[in-house]
């Protein structure tokens, strides 16, 4: 029997210059979605929330359109399990572009290239890595990209292991009734 430990995303030496990661999960964003952040963000732009206004927006075709901030937060998320699951610091965002109107109703999917490696000069613990990150919509269109420095832990500074708690009372194991069951 082997244990998984709880570990997530890459450490610093996992990466690969040039490598491309498709990142797993897709979401699709909802009129609540939308609603929520425009309103928490404090967006006084109807263009996000009043479909009678949007009606007029001949960029939308009258469609409401969906909040950047909000598309912008989604693909961040997306990217984090492979690109910075275990950052210390987001370091720079750079070149943000939104190249395609997000909707309602849209599936966001997320991918980023590596596209630098180096060794923090001042936390031998950690490195940089680089990045661009962009996200497509169901139908593959690009609605957004940027390029983004993030550091990382290497695996070697723990930073991000071993958080499990060991349980008190052991070990979690098969319990001894049902090993026939699981081996036929």
């Amino acid at each position: 029997m082997a244990v998984h430990e709880a570990v997530l995303g890459h450490f610093f030496e996992d990466y690969v210059l040039g490598d491309v990661y498709q990142h797993p999960i897709g979401r699709t964003i909802s009129e609540a979605d939308n609603t929520w952040i425009t309103v928490l963000s404090m967006n006084t732009n109807q263009n996000h929330f009043n479909a009678h206004v949007a009606a007029q927006n001949p960029i939308t075709d009258g469609k409401v359109i969906v909040n950047s901030g909000l598309t912008v937060a989604v693909v961040l998320g997306l990217s984090v399990l492979d690109m910075s699951q275990n950052a210390i610091s987001n370091l720079e965002f750079t070149e943000i572009k939104m190249s395609h109107p997000v909707y309602v109703g849209d599936t966001i999917y997320a991918e980023s290239i590596c596209t630098g490696l180096r060794l923090s000069k001042s936390r031998p613990y950690a490195g940089i890595v680089s990045m661009i990150t962009r996200g497509l919509n169901q139908e593959g269109t690009e609605v957004i990209s940027w390029k983004r420095s993030v550091m990382v832990a290497t695996r070697e500074s723990g930073i991000g292991q071993n958080y499990f708690p060991e349980a008190k009372d052991g070990p979690l194991q098969l319990p001894a009734t049902d090993t026939e069951d699981t081996q036929r």
